[in-house]
């Protein structure tokens, strides 16, 4: 009796085997019963995970590149100039005609320097902080000068001394009652409105 263990099942067996006896000759072959115990089990399928397994998520193709460069950033400093406006200063001055007007130093703008730092990644500006701000031109004073002197106001109809324009001017000195007065001689060059040259020859105020 052959017992055989299989997949999980046992399998009993009988041989027979009938050796040749000396007087016996092309004996039949020894014939073998197998009887199954149980059923057996059948085999577990094999299945090859290495050829059907699909691709992990995180393999990409961008794996086998090569890695991105780092961003290239540079400080730099850089200065600029900016205008500062100069002031003005008004005087009087009593010696031009009230009302006129006369540059006597003439103003000049000021200069202020700024330093930045400014930030660049990879060719572009990114960031800019000012550091420094320092005046490096003072800015002069423009001093403007205003008259204040009172100007005579002259009749064009005479010369020689300033005949004042008025409702009416006498001869100082004279009986005429004004308003205004005029100390001559006085020469009419033109028409005599205030009646200066009694006598008529072309003098007026010679008495």
């Amino acid at each position: 009796m052959l017992v055989l263990c299989c997949c999980g099942g046992v399998a009993i067996g009988a041989s027979s085997d009938s050796p040749a006896g000396p007087g016996k000759k092309g004996a039949a072959p020894a014939t073998s019963a197998t009887k199954s115990v149980g059923a057996a089990a059948p085999a577990p399928a094999i299945v090859d995970l290495t050829a059907s397994a699909p691709a992990s998520a995180s393999s990409t193709p961008e794996s086998s590149r090569a890695a991105s460069p780092p961003p290239q950033v540079q400080i730099r400093t850089v200065s600029s100039t900016t205008r500062i406006d100069y002031p003005t200063r008004t005087v009087k001055d009593a010696t031009l005609p009230r009302g006129t007007k006369k540059i006597r130093i003439r103003g000049i703008a000021g200069v202020r320097t700024l330093t930045y730092q400014v930030t660049v990644t990879d060719g572009v500006q990114t960031a800019k902080k000012l550091i420094r701000s320092v005046v490096t031109r003072q800015p002069v004073t423009q001093v403007v000068s205003v008259g204040t002197k009172q100007t005579r106001r002259c009749d064009p109809n005479y010369s020689g001394a300033c005949v004042p324009i008025a409702s009416d001017v006498d001869c100082s000195g004279g009986s005429g009652n004004g308003p205004a007065y005029v100390a001559g001689p006085v020469r009419v060059i033109g028409s005599d409105i205030y009646d200066l040259d009694r006598d008529g020859d072309g003098v007026g105020c010679d008495d």
